[in-house]
Formats: structure tokens, C-alpha cells, sequence
């Protein structure tokens, strides 16, 4: 899905805020489930934008979690609880707080990958949401 030539090193990324990693797991798989959508039929923007919302959301990345925790490395586990477990700047605004902790959770890991350069680690990992 990626291609890009330059990555981040795993202890510097690992020592980037949760948070940071985060906001870049979360246009990460934005692109991701946007890209899906459209490489899978034919659909109106607005089915399209109502489609990614499901996923894109707290909720729904909270429910992808379920999925993917037992998949976790040692290292994404770890990422996925600071994450989680971050003091976030926002709040929870159309779910759970745990459902918004676990997304940011994911995002952060999704962040990480992102930055460390392993792209076929996140395609195999998202996937997993194809299979719902």
C-alpha cells in the first residue's frame, strides 16, 4: 500500500509520545479504509464517507482491537498500551471512553509501523477487518 523510501528507526520511534504516534496511525488508516472502499466497488462519495466513517470511528476501530490484540507482537502490545493509556489532549465524543482509549491504542501502533517502515505488517494486521 506504501511505498516510501525513508523510516523512522525503532528506538526513535519508540520514543516518540503515544499520542504522535497516533495521529499518524490515524491518517494511516483513514487512507487505508478509503483506499479499500474505493478499490472494492463503485460506491457514491457519500456511501463511501458513510462506509469509512463505520470503520474510521472509536467504535469501530475499538471493535478491529478485539481482532487484533491476540495478534500483537511484544512490541506492538507494548505501543498498543502506552497508547491506550496516554493522557489525550481530546475526549471521547460519540463513544466509550474505553472504546476511545483502545482506538488510540491501535492508532498508535499503526503509527509506529507506519513510521518504522513496515507496511506489510499493517496490511497484514487490517486485513483481519476485511474478513467482518
Amino acid at each position: 500500500m506504501f511505498a516510501k523510501d525513508e523510516f523512522m528507526p525503532p528506538e526513535r520511534a519508540r520514543q516518540l509520545n503515544p499520542v504522535t504516534l497516533a495521529f499518524v496511525g490515524d491518517a494511516v488508516y483513514s487512507l487505508y479504509v478509503r483506499e479499500r472502499l474505493v478499490l472494492k466497488g463503485d460506491y457514491k462519495t457519500g456511501t463511501l464517507q458513510k462506509l469509512a466513517s463505520a470503520s474510521v470511528s472509536a467504535r469501530g476501530q475499538s471493535a478491529l482491537c478485539e481482532k487484533l490484540l491476540p495478534l500483537f507482537t511484544e512490541e506492538e502490545a507494548d505501543i498498543f498500551r502506552r497508547g491506550r493509556n496516554a493522557k489525550k489532549p481530546t475526549r471521547a465524543k460519540n463513544a466509550a471512553v474505553g472504546e476511545y482509549n483502545r482506538s488510540t491504542g491501535l492508532e498508535a501502533v499503526i503509527g509506529y509501523l507506519y513510521l518504522t517502515g513496515q507496511y506489510q505488517r499493517i496490511d497484514s494486521l487490517l486485513k483481519e477487518e476485511d474478513e467482518n
